[in-house]
């Protein structure tokens, strides 16, 4: 048995929807559970809508016309979605009528995305010869949290998934991205969730492969948008692919990985137009290149907190204290350094108004705090950087070549990245710079 998951951008057309039909065709003799994500762009119209009702205004417009051309061109019913959009104006005149949004009814709203992909899919797979059912996540069984909008599955809910996968006699089409509380509410596990939604099912079927099929050919050696001439990393180890997603790579979901480890199952990443190619393979190991790495990343728009003691308390305690103060409000660490009297960590920039100043407020009745933002956060990842006694110098030689002034520099007790803090601007500089290193210059 595999998983075969489908991100919105492979699900936006009828021309990528055949293509995928396709991939489901060629995968019967291992037989394939599908899981979907919303057509592309309808999430955000979702959410879109779900703000203007706030407003007072409903206007289904744009997702029903987009959904019925798209049932039209399919050769589809209308009739097959029509309970849904029904359901979603009523919920959304709700919202218009009371003017009040709650995390719990945006997930609801959000929901209808999955649900119209999922039955949509279905019936195309159907018309074209291969038998399928929509499937809900929710009804057979994946219970998360009542954390709306960031929902985490519960622990022991694989058991259920399997063997409710297992009574069905149809390709199953799963929602991705989401679940239900112990309450029955409609949850979400957070943005680009179906991917660790194809996860959990893969470890619960005990599948041989995982496979995320997207718009792009693969884990590649840079962000492409910066103009680079990226390549495809057609092998990658489950402790790379983890340090690229953490440190922003967005081909795959951060949480994805955890349930493949944990049952040793490859994942594929491919592109749905190219299916006779490989893309990118993860595993458990992968054996170091010839390179000196396999990818540079970035994660932008992060934030500096320094915080200095003038009492010269030692680092133990500052880092101590300072950091259950931010843990408290809820703030993440993704990189922390110590001095002699001081501490320096970097989190996301993208908390909610007020909240990173309060957190500077609160650390200011005990030290000394500065708050800088627009920084980035640029990591080289690879096993190579294990074997390479110079790759450190090699790295910050050539940053300093192009004026960028690298800091607060980490690297982990892994050795599988090398990872820094720069300001915005210097992004495609230093990864640019950076890419050009990877692939032309041999490991020393």
């Amino acid at each position: 048995m595999i998983v075969i998951k489908f991100g919105g951008s492979s699900l936006k057309t009828v021309r990528k929807i055949d293509h995928c039909i396709g991939i489901v065709k060629a995968a019967l003799p291992r037989r394939p559970v599908v899981v979907v994500s919303a057509h592309g762009g309808t999430t955000d119209r979702l959410i879109q809508a779900a703000k203007e009702a706030l407003a007072g205004k409903v206007d289904l417009d744009r997702i029903t016309e987009f959904h019925l051309i798209l049932l039209d061109s399919l050769r589809l019913e209308r009739s097959l979605v029509k309970d849904l959009l029904d359901g979603l104006e009523t919920i959304l005149r709700g919202v218009s009528l009371v003017r009040e949004l709650t995390p719990k009814t945006m997930d609801h709203v959000v929901s209808f995305g999955e649900r119209i992909s999922a039955r949509i899919m279905a019936a195309a797979l159907t018309s074209r010869g291969v038998p399928a059912q929509p499937v809900n996540a929710y009804e057979i069984g994946f219970v998360t949290d009542s954390n709306h909008g960031r929902a985490a599955p519960l622990p022991g809910i694989e058991e259920e998934i399997a063997r409710s996968l297992g009574s069905l006699n149809k390709v199953p089409v799963v929602t991705g991205f989401i679940g239900r509380d112990d309450l029955g509410n409609i949850t979400t596990i957070g943005r680009n969730g179906s991917d660790y939604t194809a996860a959990i099912i893969g470890a619960a079927v005990e599948a041989e492969e995982i496979q995320i099929w997207t718009d792009v050919d693969g884990v590649m050696t840079a962000d492409p948008s910066l103009g680079l001439k990226v390549h495809n990393l057609p092998l990658l180890s489950f402790g790379e692919a983890s340090e690229l997603s953490y440190y922003g790579a967005e081909v795959l979901h951060t949480g994805t990985l955890i349930p493949a480890i944990r049952k040793n199952i490859p994942i594929r990443v491919a592109n749905t137009e190219k299916p006779d190619q490989p893309g990118t393979r993860i595993v458990t190991q992968a054996a170091p290149g010839d390179k000196l790495a396999k990818s540079i990343v970035y994660k932008e728009d992060v934030c500096l907190i320094n915080v200095v003691s003038p009492r010269l308390m030692s680092a133990s305690l500052l880092l101590s204290y300072a950091l259950e103060r931010l843990t408290r409000l809820g703030i993440g660490v993704h990189i922390a350094a110590t001095s002699v009297s001081s501490v320096s960590f970097v989190t996301d920039g993208n908390y909610p108004d007020g909240l990173l100043q309060k957190a500077v407020e609160e650390l200011k009745e005990l030290w000394s705090v500065s708050l800088e933002r627009d920084k980035a956060i640029v990591c080289v990842v690879g096993e190579e950087l294990r074997a390479g006694a110079g790759s450190l110098g090699r790295i910050f030689t050539v940053l300093g070549e192009q004026g960028v002034k690298a800091r607060l520099v980490s690297q982990s007790a892994s050795e599988l990245n090398v990872a820094f803090l720069v300001d915005n601007s210097e992004i495609k500089p230093a990864v640019t710079a950076l890419h050009d290193l990877l692939l032309n210059d041999l490991k020393q």
